[in-house]
């Protein structure tokens, strides 16, 4: 999804005024310490209770750190292609995409994926924060891992998790040793005229031994640029900077009593979208390979700031936990709006068209809590309880100039408009569920959530051509969702599961204006699913398969008048599928790993707000999607090891919009192949990695500029899949 939604409300305002190495490698586990050819355990939190990831019945795929570094993948476009059902939709900067899950992806502002830093929800919850635009891009540099939760989660995760969730798991400070690790890397890019780099830092160590210890770490990353603007002579416009720090105190009070006190800062700067200008017909660029004509920069960063405090307690009959977070989100955006807006300046008595630059900030502040209390692990019984609170402001400002073609400011129509979007979002909830082993072969999980939220909204607009003046709304709505998994338990080491679940993205307040509704209700979804996991070959085979039916209802959509945009609840459509990943270790130290997914999305209903008619596949998702994976480790002389990888991974075509819209275009499939290696002793690592080995040129997300006169489609803007990268790199351990 490109980032139309957000700017909706300012565009109509003038328009109306003028018209798995990864999941295969996921999945891998570490293996047991005494064969080297076995596939061991995966523990996860994913139910909010430590287990093993065989017997959790979902869908889920979990990468470690180490194979990210493998991967040299800084941004989530690296490493999305080899997990199951995962689709990332580029908007050509770090942090400025979409996440669909399953088929479902954003058709409005909200978002349809939730996001966690351990304990802390990330982004917002509501319609007016930029949640379907933009995603959290950290470095990988301390995290533990990264999961996917397929399918909904709306009864532990609450709103937004709609699809399902992204969660990164942070490393937790060792209490009884001290390590430091420091890093380097440099690379080279396909386009681009100068070498990347990037260093990293990091380091545990116990305070007081057994008790107390602290870890903190920092990476930097320097991205050249590789498009060059034939317009005004910039050579690899679109560099870009990224940044994270992490910092983590634990305290061991008691053998029963801990607190963790964590932040985590990320940043990133890129000084202009990755776009090449292509032409509308044959969908080739109109002035070479990876070349673009902005006649202003399109810059887009974003800040994100998070703060945890989180006690676990173990009261002997049950745990208690406690998550109290804090989090500061700011981005800054711009758009070349010339071909648009700036077209339209003859119309005022202008001798020609002139440039438009429309700027986006946002600010976003989030304050949450959630105590939960979770049952021991037990034969026959288990349960969780829980209570949720968030309250979020977010203050969104648009604007949009007038300019000569001189870039002097045209007298009497700059600004074009200027547009306040300030919202306000607070929930409560409570959640549990509720695990039944009647034997040890059939157990039922159950799960149910209520939530009810309150939303205020408001816009306040000025500029040449805005004349709705101040308005505003509010709305409140209660939310139900519920989760039930009956689980057939062959052997220790296969399960059979079904999965039925609902989620929810919340509605929201509309502007209280005639013939506009004043609210939009929570769109929601029920998944059906049913799963097998399990483990072969005396553990050196690991299999885990899902099929799907999605029915989702309520879809938000974006609706308009004749006077104004607003968000309206448009249709339904459904989603099917078939998902699996797959890892097998042959002989010690040769792992091999293939991941694949089928994904039917459809309307089932006509949306004509969106030029949707039923049938139309949903927008940027390929119906095939499939990786492999190889990776082999092996022992060289003097204590040293080496380690070979590659990946290939294959996205199928799809289209940018619901197929009867206008302005939908075709999106090619493509396929890709990665490759990496290195050499390393007790405290030495040495990298080789490449990226995009083939140099593989498709454009993953293709939007439209349409000419506001005509409707005619003048430019086609094309997110190139990353060109080729080589790089290598280091790490030391002491």
């Amino acid at each position: 999804m490109s980032s139309t939604h957000q700017r909706t409300r300012l565009g109509n305002a003038i328009l109306l005024a003028l018209a798995a190495s990864a999941t295969a490698q996921a999945q891998q586990a570490t293996p047991d310490a005494g064969d080297q050819a076995t596939l061991g355990t995966i523990v996860v939190t994913a139910e909010k209770r430590s287990e093993d990831i065989q017997n959790v019945p979902m869908s889920i795929s979990v990468i470690d750190t180490s194979q990210l570094e493998d991967l040299h993948a800084t941004q989530l476009t690296d490493y999305a292609a080899y997990l199951p059902s995962l689709t990332v939709i580029d908007n050509g900067a770090p942090g400025s995409a979409s996440i669909g899950i399953r088929g479902i992806s954003p058709l409005s502002a909200g978002s349809t994926v939730a996001t966690y830093i351990d304990e802390t929800p990330i982004g917002t919850s509501s319609n007016y924060g930029a949640g379907s635009t933009q995603v959290l891009d950290l470095l990988p540099y301390d995290f533990q891992t990264f999961e996917v939760l397929r399918g909904p989660q709306g009864t532990l995760y609450g709103a937004t998790a709609l699809a399902g969730v992204v969660r990164y798991t942070t490393k937790k400070p060792d209490l009884d040793a001290s390590s430091w690790r420091v890093g380097a890397d440099t690379f080279s890019q396909d386009g681009a005229g100068d070498l990347g780099y990037g260093a990293r830092v990091g380091f545990s160590a116990p305070l007081i031994p057994g008790q107390l210890a602290f870890s903190a770490s920092i990476a930097r990353e320097q991205s050249p640029g590789y498009t060059d603007n034939v317009r005004t002579g910039e050579k690899d416009q679109d560099d870009f900077w990224q940044q994270a720090a992490h910092a983590t105190l634990l305290w061991k009070a008691t053998d029963n009593l801990s607190f963790t006190l964590s932040a985590i800062l990320g940043k990133s700067d890129s000084n202009n979208a990755s776009i090449t200008a292509l032409d509308p017909v044959s969908l080739k660029p109109v002035y070479g390979d990876l070349k673009n004509d902005n006649y202003v920069p399109q810059p887009f960063s974003r800040d994100v700031s998070t703060y945890n405090a989180t006690v676990n307690w173990d009261l002997g009959w049950s745990d208690f936990v406690s998550a109290t977070s804090y989090a500061e989100i700011g981005s800054g955006s711009a758009a070349d709006a010339s071909l648009v807006y700036g077209a339209l300046f003859p119309l005022f008595g202008l001798p020609e068209p002139g440039i438009s630059a429309v700027t986006y900030d946002l600010k976003l502040y989030k304050t949450t809590q959630e105590f939960r209390l979770v049952s021991k692990a037990d034969d026959h019984f288990e349960w969780l309880v829980g209570f949720f609170y968030t309250d979020e402001n977010s203050k969104q400002n648009q604007a949009a100039s007038a300019q000569f073609l001189d870039y002097s400011s045209i007298p009497g129509l700059d600004p074009l408009a200027v547009v306040g979007l300030p919202s306000t979002y607070k929930e409560y909830a409570g959640f549990g569920d509720v695990t039944w082993k009647f034997n040890s072969m059939f157990d039922i999980t159950a799960g149910v959530r209520w939530a009810h939220n309150e939303q205020t909204f408001s816009e306040i607009t000025s500029g040449a051509l805005t004349g709705l003046g101040n308005t505003s709304g509010d709305s409140s709505e209660d939310v139900f969702t519920y989760s039930f998994a009956p689980q057939i338990h062959f052997s220790p080491d296969s399960m059979l599961y079904a999965r039925i679940a609902s989620g929810y993205q919340p509605g929201g307040p509309n502007l209280a204006l005639p013939d506009v509704p004043p609210s939009v209700d929570a769109s929601k979804l029920t998944n059906y699913e049913l799963g097998w996991k399990a483990m072969f070959d005396d553990h050196r085979i690991m299999l885990d398969a899902a099929i799907y039916d999605i029915d989702w209802s309520n879809i938000q959509v974006s609706a308009n008048n004749g006077q104004v945009s607003y968000l309206a609840n448009g249709g339904t459509a459904r989603s099917q599928g078939v998902e699996f990943s797959a890892v097998f270790m042959p002989t010690t130290g040769l792992r091999l790993g293939l991941n694949g997914a089928y994904t039917d999305a459809k309307l089932t209903e006509d949306v004509p707000s969106i030029g949707g008619l039923d049938g139309d596949r949903l927008p940027s998702i390929p119906k095939w999607a499939a990786s492999a994976t190889l990776d082999y480790s092996f022992p060289l002389s003097g204590g040293w090891n080496g380690r070979v990888g590659g990946g290939l991974r294959y996205v199928g075509d799809s289209l940018s919009g619901v197929a009867h819209s206008p302005t939908a275009l075709p999106q090619d499939s493509y396929t890709a192949i990665d490759l990496n290696a290195d050499v390393s002793n007790e405290h030495w690592t040495l990298r080789l990695f490449i990226k995009n080995l083939t140099d593989e040129r498709v454009y993953t997300s293709l939007s439209a500029l349409s000419s506001p006169l005509t409707g005619e489609i003048v430019r086609v803007n094309g997110i190139p899949l990353a060109p080729r990268v080589i790089g290598v790199g280091f790490d030391y351990k002491f």
